[in-house]
């Protein structure tokens, strides 16, 4: 007689576990498809000016990486292949992103990149801004 009331009871903890696991199987893939909208939204607004698309990508990015273990191993092959080109990306993928040292360091490699010796401007202001900061330090 106990055993007949105890059967009933394991049988519903079965069935919400494979309910339970189905939604969070269906939430991940839910998951997984927004953050390729995001990716694609991203990669679509990145020739308008600014940096409107990096950002974008970015977000699009961590999640797709929290959501797909496959995404996760080929992530992680790309960077060991490619660290200079990830590292920004990875920066920008910790519990508190470092933005700001990450939008100056490609500025400044975009710079190096595009413009001629003479033309560049950021690294000009940033060690005039630097002198600066010494002056005051030494006044003070």
């Amino acid at each position: 007689m106990l055993l007949a009331f105890v059967m009933p009871i394991h049988r519903r903890s079965e069935a919400d576990e494979f309910a339970r696991e189905l939604l969070t199987r269906l939430s991940r893939w839910v998951l997984l498809a927004v953050g390729l909208a995001v990716v694609v939204l991203g990669i679509a607004i990145s020739p308008l000016p600014g940096p409107g698309g990096i950002p974008v990508i970015v977000v699009g990015l961590m999640i797709v990486l929290r959501n797909s273990f496959a995404a996760k191993r080929r992530f992680v092959r790309f960077q060991r292949a490619h660290p200079r080109l990830v590292f920004p990306i990875r920066r920008l993928l910790r519990r508190e992103p470092e933005v700001m040292p990450v939008a100056w360091q490609q500025v400044l490699r975009m710079e190096r990149l595009v413009l001629p010796v003479r033309w560049r401007v950021c690294g000009r202001l940033r060690r005039s801004m630097r002198r600066r900061a010494q002056r005051k330090v030494r006044t003070a």
